[in-house]
């Protein structure tokens, strides 16, 4: 799977596995970025408050669902993205999401984030296209996308109320 191995670095953040990265904690650092306002825009189940115990669960169905990359700052941990990929004849397709801890939302890193993890698929030659789903009420994500190449697609998930948007590479 090519997104297993997806590390990369921009001006400002690190972005690597997140069971690589020098974290003392990892759940401690995933409880405290998933407060209530970061999980408003996901789906449903990821809300409501979180202890390590709950983000141990939490992480463990994540690293079953595909691959977690754990984006840090100086200051330390900031964000998670979430790949997933699929095969398609032609290559593969990257499913991404992606969330800020509160603390560093206004100051471009979402923005900063995205392009890193574009500059990255376009250096793997199987990478053919990148699919990132957002909550219609999440403007600043969407934002990101489209300052990225995204481009909304006919395709809703209802079930999640997800907006889809491609980018072809």
């Amino acid at each position: 799977m090519v997104v297993e191995d997806c590390s990369f670095e921009t001006e400002r953040l690190v972005v690597e596995g997140w069971h690589l990265a020098a974290v003392e904690s990892l759940p401690a650092v995933v409880a405290g970025m998933l407060t209530p306002a970061v999980t408003r825009s996901l789906p449903p189940d990821w809300g409501g408050p979180y202890d390590e115990a709950r983000a141990h669960r939490w992480i463990a169905d994540r690293d079953a669902e595909g691959s977690t990359l754990l984006v840090s700052e100086g200051r330390g941990p900031v964000g998670l993205v979430l790949l997933h990929e699929a095969s398609v004849p032609a290559g593969v397709v990257v499913r991404v999401g992606y969330l800020l801890a509160e603390h560093a939302w206004g100051r471009g890193l979402g923005g900063e984030l995205v392009e890193g993890l574009v500059r990255w698929c376009r250096e793997q030659a199987s990478v053919r296209s990148i699919i990132g789903g957002v909550a219609p009420d999440n403007t600043a994500s969407i934002r990101v996308l489209e300052r990225n190449g995204f481009t909304a697609t006919t395709a809703d998930h209802a079930s999640h109320g997800e907006r889809e948007y491609r980018l072809d590479l």
